[in-house]
């Protein structure tokens, strides 16, 4: 059955009229004439048998199918163009597609990715925060690292660390003492991680104590976002000391307790059973895998 697919010249003008609102500055973006464009448009148009533009006195406006139809058409040709430069620019090479939880990624993952790349020149990997799980059938995902309890159907699931948070803020809120006791931190606002909601509760019920508003308290999704704000004298936030090692040794961030507590979650490289038999994902699975045995074996030398 052939494809119910317009030509890709005509959704690009689409693509850039909707942009712009404008067929003249699609014309002056594209190269082309203005009667290019509207003739582009104009064939579209018959070809869903739907208007997608307004014609008014002072030019164009999208209808509300133009509208819909422009966020789908944009997301689906900026999804071909990163397809065709990947093509374009791995000749020779194998592509790793990854998905990770990117605090992760920015503090512990690429510090030490040149080591990979310096024993795998010809790999290139691509990286995506992605901070919840998903169906890999849906995705152009090779692997993914994230936080969780371990289980993702259809994968095959390698253990790389815990967690191990403590609370930190900004050395303001310790008002000149060396630390704090969990009382004392109560008291403090709490700045709250929407991925891990309970990650206080878990925290005070860990030193014994409970206590009544330990889910209030600014949300933020990423732990750089929990660090930029405990910095900034906002509250008292549970932060692995590893992500934010800059931040403590700078003295921009302090552990105000060094507890910490037993989570039923770490982080976990994940690899969806279909691929699992690739060279490419094995080798790189055997490197992350080792980097972190090496990461907990020194952490736990120092007492971390």
């Amino acid at each position: 059955m052939r494809r119910k697919i317009p030509p890709t010249q005509a959704l690009i003008c689409f693509e850039s009229a909707a942009r712009h609102e404008s067929f003249t500055k699609a014309a002056e973006e594209l190269a082309l004439t203005q009667s290019a464009v509207c003739r582009q448009i104009a064939n579209l148009e018959s070809f869903l048998d739907i208007q997608l533009f307004r014609r008014t006195r002072r030019g164009v406006r999208l209808t509300e199918a133009g509208e819909t139809y422009s966020r789908r058409i944009t997301n689906r040709l900026d999804a071909v163009e990163r397809d065709t430069l990947s093509v374009m620019g791995n000749h020779g090479t194998a592509t790793l597609e990854l998905a990770l939880v990117p605090t992760f990624g920015t503090q512990w993952l690429l510090p030490r990715l040149s080591r990979y790349l310096v024993q795998h020149p010809h790999v290139t990997i691509n990286m995506t925060n992605r901070t919840r799980p998903f169906l890999f059938a849906d995705t152009e995902f090779d692997a993914a690292i994230y936080f969780g309890d371990g289980e993702w159907s259809g994968t095959e699931v390698h253990f790389l660390m815990n967690e191990s948070p403590v609370p930190v803020c900004s050395p303001a809120l310790l008002d000149g003492q060396r630390e704090l006791t969990a009382e004392q931190i109560s008291q403090l606002p709490l700045l709250q991680q929407s991925t891990r909601p309970y990650a206080w509760r878990q925290w005070f019920a860990a030193a014994g104590l409970r206590v009544e508003h330990d889910l209030n308290g600014t949300r933020l999704e990423l732990f750089s976002m929990l660090a930029q704000a405990a910095m900034h004298g906002m509250g008292a936030a549970l932060i692995p000391p590893f992500l934010i090692r800059d931040e403590l040794a700078s003295g921009r961030l302090v552990i105000a307790n060094p507890r910490s507590f037993d989570s039923s979650n770490a982080y976990y490289l994940v690899i969806p059973e279909r691929k699992a038999e690739s060279a490419t994902l094995q080798g790189f699975r055997d490197w992350v895998i080792t980097e972190a045995e090496t990461y907990r074996d020194t952490a736990a030398a120092k007492g971390v």
